[in-house]
């Protein structure tokens, strides 16, 4: 099949269907953070303004790009795909670049089968973006039809914590439009991100308010780490909080994880990013205005800047920042992408919420204010609102 890798699971991103301000340099981001393809798709919209959007986007991504109807539009402007349906079942003489379909029944993926490089079928599960567009299948009857493969991506209510039942079920991607648009990093939940190395006291923290939480045990084997990682992610499943693991990016999928943080010293971002895909978190340390811009330039979800003033949970300190040197890295941050959630760290205490509130940081992390504390649950909930405040 042209276009299709072995193995692997396939994110196609599906653009809403208005224009939003900015939408070109969020495709390009997109694509560069490593979803498969994007599929520009603006019904009832003037040719016109869908050429401006698609010449607004980099030369060299719009390979990667297919395009819902005005066909003409593609090899123009040097797209390379096209999506066939029901107003437009047939490519254009001639067409040698990439075809897709869409299908609402397992029938209809059979006749495409071989015709086009992949299919979308839909809606697998209750649409997110057209309300009372409900399912058509059944997960049972989707795993006996023997019509499932490396060419069908799931489409229709599909979010990034459903990839694994897809892949189970034997689909070859997902196609997403509601959920391919979402912030990965939900802001209120970096208010405070608690660093951790075990599991114990964690759920008083939680019960506390705490929405985000790092497991960080940089010295245990990855058997150790993971015997502790499984009850973390399990308690920050009950509570639906974000569970990342510092440092071991290879071990994000096996327990669950929704990403991880990586410091100067661990796998370089882009090769985390590889290794991951588009719909996992990715945090990384600077301590300089010019790491946190670089971090941020470089596809980073969120950063993690300090030292703000000496803390003995690490060993190798870095030099202290202060309030200034956070506000300055947080300014350097967000002009290289605005609106880039910053979090404050490095022997925070209480009563320095309020100038560390002042950097223009989003949130603080945490480990030993928490964690030598005598009332975790209420030390929690002090911090998160004295932050509010």
């Amino acid at each position: 099949m042209r276009g299709l890798t072995e193995g692997g699971f396939r994110l196609v991103a599906i653009t809403p269907p208005d224009f939003r301000p900015g939408e070109a340099a969020e495709i390009a981001e997109a694509l560069r953070r490593g979803w498969w393809r994007v599929h520009i798709r603006k019904p009832g919209h003037p040719d016109e303004a869908i050429e401006r959007l698609i010449n607004d986007i980099p030369e060299e991504l719009r390979p990667r790009l297919t395009l819902h109807d005005l066909f003409h539009l593609a090899e123009k402007t040097g797209i390379g795909g096209i999506h066939l349906n029901f107003r437009n079942p047939e490519p254009p003489a001639g067409w040698r670049g990439m075809l897709s379909a869409s299908c609402h029944s397992v029938n209809e993926a059979r006749y495409h089968r071989g015709k086009v490089d992949y299919m979308f079928l839909s809606p697998v599960y209750d649409s997110l973006s057209k309300p009372g567009y409900g399912s058509r299948f059944t997960e049972e009857e989707l795993a006996l039809s023997g019509a499932l493969g490396p060419d069908v991506l799931a489409l229709g209510g599909v979010t990034p914590s459903k990839r694994d039942r897809l892949r189970r079920l034997g689909f070859g991607g997902a196609a997403m439009l509601t959920a391919a648009w979402q912030p990965l990093v939900e802001e209120d939940k970096t208010i405070l991100q608690y660093i951790t190395d075990r599991p114990d006291g964690l759920e008083e923290v939680l019960r506390g308010g705490c929405r985000w939480v790092q497991l960080r045990v940089k010295e245990a084997s990855d058997e150790e780490f993971a015997s502790l990682a499984l009850p973390v992610g399990r308690l920050c499943r009950k509570y639906r909080a974000t569970f990342i693991l510092d440092d071991r990016a290879h071990l994000v999928e096996a327990l669950k994880a929704d990403g991880v943080h990586i410091g100067k010293n661990d796998i370089p971002l882009a090769e985390a990013r590889a290794m991951l895909g588009p719909v996992k978190i990715i945090g990384a340390t600077a301590n300089t205005p010019a790491e946190a811009a670089e971090a941020a330039r470089a596809g980073a979800d969120y950063l993690g800047i300090g030292p703000f003033r000496f803390t003995t949970t690490k060993k190798r300190l870095a030099p202290i920042l202060g309030a200034a040197g956070i506000a300055e890295a947080v300014a350097a941050a967000r002009a290289a992408r605005p609106g880039i959630p910053v979090v404050a760290i490095g022997g925070i205490g209480i009563p320095d919420l309020a100038e560390v509130n002042g950097t223009g940081a989003t949130g603080v992390a945490v480990s030993g204010l928490i964690l030598n504390s005598q009332d975790k649950t209420e030390t929690t909930k002090e911090i998160i609102r004295i932050w509010k405040n």
